[in-house]
């Protein structure tokens, strides 16, 4: 069986800024980004492959070459098929509303210590965020992130490391996509 992940790049293709076509990056990273069975999801920056012997390293060579050809400098973060597993079996918001208002903020490294209080303190009326591992939930409630005080700044700002958000419906898709495949 071989091992899964996702690679997930920050803030591209979101408002028309931080173009980075999925296709050419898609063809890129399988050309001479050493990555192998690689494909992608969306255009919001979700790129699946064969899980690399140093995920550390293959985020920072995948920034690298986004930079290098897109202009376009970004965290990328990392999950396993576990730890995309684990993330949604720990989401701490089963009984939200709308499955597409809560978001896992997958996390580059460990919160700054306060985070949480630093972030509660912005919560607007139904909102909710809660801290587990290495990933950030937010269930945004009815507002919606457009209503939302916790913008990246804030984020950014509390949390002390990058991060990147999906919500819980592009979560689930990353755990079935990222599944071990059999090799022939």
């Amino acid at each position: 069986m071989t091992e899964r992940c996702a690679l997930l790049l920050r803030a591209v293709n979101v408002s028309g800024a931080n173009r980075v076509p999925m296709a050419e990056l898609r063809a890129l990273l399988s050309g001479r980004g050493g990555l192998r069975n690689v494909a992608t999801y969306i255009a919001s920056g979700n790129i699946i492959c064969d899980a690399p012997d140093d995920l550390a390293v293959a985020c920072a060579s995948v920034r690298a070459l986004v930079a290098d050809e897109f202009g376009v400098d970004t965290p990328v973060i990392a999950r396993t098929h576990d730890q995309l597993v684990r993330a949604e079996c720990d989401d701490p918001f089963p009984d939200a509303a709308l499955d597409r208002m809560v978001h896992a903020m997958f996390l580059e490294g460990d919160a700054a210590p306060g985070a949480v209080a630093q972030l509660t303190d912005r919560l607007q009326q139904g909102e909710r965020v809660a801290l587990v591992g290495h990933e950030l939930w937010i269930d945004y409630g009815q507002g919606g992130v457009a209503s939302s005080k916790l913008t990246r700044a804030v984020l950014d700002r509390a949390l002390g490391t990058a991060g990147t958000a999906r919500n819980r419906n592009t979560v689930r898709t990353l755990v079935q996509l990222t599944a071990p495949t059999v090799s022939a």
